[in-house]
């Protein structure tokens, strides 16, 4: 039988990519929505769930620009939804 376990995130609370820009390359890191860093497998240890990340989340305006460009040429990005961490 599988437990399924109830979280106390906030309604808006998804998984995320934190984005930021090192050395002029787009970086992205995935998180849980508990806040948890997620490795390979995108699973959270925390919270013992797969995560899947909708969300990025932007360290700065050149890095959401960046973002945001990608989201238009590539249908890889296009299903992001994009946020400024000051906006978050």
């Amino acid at each position: 039988m599988t437990t399924i376990i109830e979280k106390d995130f906030p309604a808006h609370a998804s998984d995320y990519y934190e984005a930021s820009l090192e050395n002029g390359s787009l970086v992205m890191k995935p998180y849980c929505a508990c806040g948890n860093a997620l490795d390979e497998d995108y699973f959270c240890e925390k919270c013992n769930r797969k995560c899947h990340c909708n969300q990025i989340i932007c360290d700065n305006e050149a890095t959401l620009k960046l973002v945001k460009r990608y989201a238009r040429q590539s249908s890889k990005f296009s299903a992001f939804k994009t946020k400024l961490a000051n906006d978050v």
